[in-house]
């Protein structure tokens, strides 16, 4: 089992930037893959960005590309999304989630974080 939480959201102006947080329980995260989604207002839920287990390999939607970069520190049991450059349409909640799986590019997770609200104001 792993258990996640994400920290880190906030109301920032655009342009401004923010580090999201998921601190994990469980030995086991250091060997999944992460990931982080979102959900903005009346929008389905939106698979971002992953991670594989050792950090070695990244993915991320052209949306975020060059403005958002996901990492972990497996020492620390925790991920990270680095968002820079933002947007009013990145105004959502966002959620890290972890999964066994090795393929970085399927959105199937099966351990979700409760979700943090990132505001973006214009």
């Amino acid at each position: 089992q792993v258990q996640l939480v994400e920290s880190g959201g906030g109301l920032v102006q655009a342009g401004d930037s923010l580090r999201l947080s998921c601190a994990a329980s469980g030995r086991a995260f250091s060997s999944y893959r992460m990931g982080w989604f979102r959900r903005a207002p009346g929008k389905e839920r939106e698979f971002i960005a992953a991670i594989s287990w050792n950090g070695g390999s990244t993915y991320y939607i052209d949306s975020v590309k060059g403005r958002f970069t996901i990492s972990r520190d497996n020492a620390k049991n925790t991920g990270y999304l680095q968002m820079n450059s933002l947007k009013p349409e990145d105004t959502a909640i966002y959620y890290c989630a972890a999964d066994w799986r090795p393929v970085i590019t399927t959105p199937n997770y099966t351990y979700w974080g409760q979700g943090t609200q990132v505001t973006v104001s214009s």
